[in-house]
């Protein structure tokens, strides 16, 4: 066996599928299930079998997970005791960042990164998944969190405010009826979940929306009110504030990163750039914009 095919049998393995593998691993579909059907032939004995439930391993693949772990892990130990000594700002370099960030007030960063190191391929992520850092899918993760993991390192180099917003149009017409707000459905994560569960007082939810870039479609099309962090909110001029910014709903940007990095250049100079690109867009993300709520006695 080689650790190549191992590999691409660990991705199957944890998604449960072979397109899901295929996917995490960038290779097509077809190729996967050739080198499974190689491997199981190889081995004399099936790995996966296909049920109406999806694929699931025999006990024969089982045991192979199992010590298929444990050559990773060794594999990853290798890679980190000579990764972590990389003096060059060169190479691959992946960041994972949560996709209403990535694509708006992080970007400006990422490509002012890439334009300054033009020697490091800069691979963006987008995410709000836990995407594992011990396991190497990503170098770098940005993160809102209050209580990051303690197997990593890394900064807090922001705080992000949150309040709620609805749409000019919407919120005028709730004034001129003197209504009971609606409130928009969110399952984009468990903190905007926590919040509106606890706020929204039993409404019913008719749309549900699981990213935060299709709550500010939604709030835009009238469907009600919802929570959005304030750089977003604030940057759409359709959108206005339904209540000031509670500081219990403050979370930490965090810069996160692998112990065994913290010595890889490519890796400190792309924290020690975020960190000063972040710099000017701190009122931003701490909704520090002079505006007045127009219902906060409603929440």
């Amino acid at each position: 066996m080689n650790w190549d095919d191992l590999k691409l049998f660990l991705a199957v393995a944890r998604e449960n599928s072979i397109s899901g593998g295929a996917r995490k691993l960038g290779v097509q579909h077809s190729t996967v299930s050739r080198r499974i059907r190689a491997l199981e032939t190889t081995l004399g004995v099936r790995l996966i079998e296909r049920k109406k439930s999806g694929y699931e391993l025999t006990p024969a693949g089982e045991n192979l997970k199992v010590a298929a772990v444990k050559m990773e892990y060794e594999v990853l130990q290798v890679d980190a005791k000579l990764g972590g000594r990389d003096a060059r700002l060169t190479g691959e370099l992946r960041v994972t960042a949560i996709n209403s960030m990535a694509s708006t007030v992080l970007m400006p960063m990422f490509a002012s990164f890439s334009q300054r190191y033009t020697d490091v391929d800069l691979h963006l992520l987008a995410s709000n998944k836990n995407i594992s850092l011990v396991e190497r899918d990503a170098d770098v993760a940005i993160r809102l969190t209050n209580t990051p993991t303690d197997t990593l390192v890394g900064k807090r180099f922001a705080t992000v405010a949150t309040t709620l917003y609805g749409s000019r149009s919407y919120l005028k017409q709730l004034r001129v009826d003197r209504a009971k707000e609606k409130w928009l459905g969110v399952n984009c994560c468990g903190f905007h979940q926590t919040w509106t569960k606890k706020n929204a007082h039993g409404a019913r939810h008719n749309l549900f929306v699981d990213d935060t870039l299709l709550t500010v479609a939604a709030i835009k099309q009238n469907m009600g009110v919802a929570y959005l962090p304030c750089f977003l909110g604030d940057s759409e001029p359709e959108l206005e504030r339904f209540a000031l910014p509670d500081p219990e709903m403050n979370l930490g940007l965090w810069l996160l990163f692998h112990p065994d990095l913290k010595r890889t250049a490519k890796v400190l100079a792309f924290c020690d750039h975020m960190i000063g690109a972040m710099k000017s867009q701190m009122n931003l993300l701490a909704g520090k914009r002079p505006l007045t709520p127009i219902a906060e006695e409603s929440m």
